[in-house]
């Protein structure tokens, strides 16, 4: 009888968003996985050093997570409180999950220095499949709008292939580290101005 391939084996792979910003969060630092689902951006990010936590209503989904993360499992768009009150994280990545109400959750979340890593689905998405809802539709330059007060590293707004689909992506960094901004190259990430 054949062994039966690891769970973790079918999940699709990271987003090249998030593998190629990654790398400005502080090494062993601590990441919030919002909306994480089956864990494929935290099973990515854990077997690189990062101490991960999964945030997401499906308990299922997120049962297998535990061998290797902080799982909690909440519902975030119910009302109910933040489940991580008082909590703040060196890098918080979200794909593909929109709910408004936590944007400003999430800038609160990051330690100075932290490093936001957002990417999801903008208006026009509707013209490729789901989500089609406006609700779960980023507005243009909307995330540059919701993350005013951080240092914007990247930003992306536009059509994405394989499978093809329209995404708004954004990493930025809180103010406030003991270190110098980050550099990629020869950029340096700056503050946009209203």
């Amino acid at each position: 009888m054949a062994t039966p391939a690891p769970l973790h084996a079918a999940l699709p792979a990271p987003s090249r968003w998030v593998t190629r910003w990654a790398p400005l969060i502080a090494a062993g630092g601590t990441v919030l996985d919002l909306a994480c689902g089956s864990g494929r951006h935290l099973r990515w990010l854990a077997a690189r050093g990062w101490r991960v936590t999964g945030v997401d209503r499906d308990a299922a989904a997120v049962q297998p997570l535990r061998e290797v993360a902080q799982v909690v499992v909440a519902d975030l768009e119910d009302g109910s409180p933040w489940p991580l009150a008082g909590r703040r994280f060196d890098g918080v990545v979200v794909t593909n999950y929109l709910w408004r109400a936590l944007l400003p959750r999430l800038a609160e979340s990051l330690n100075p220095g932290g490093v936001l890593v957002y990417e999801t689905f903008a208006d026009g998405q509707q013209h490729f499949g789901r989500p089609s809802n406006p609700e779960f539709l980023l507005r243009r330059a909307e995330l540059l709008e919701a993350f005013a007060d951080l240092w914007v590293v990247a930003f992306e707004d536009g059509l994405e292939s394989d499978p093809d689909r329209r995404v708004q992506r954004l990493v930025a960094v809180a103010p406030g580290g003991t270190g110098p901004a980050p550099r990629i190259g020869a950029f340096e990430p700056r503050r946009l101005l209203p």
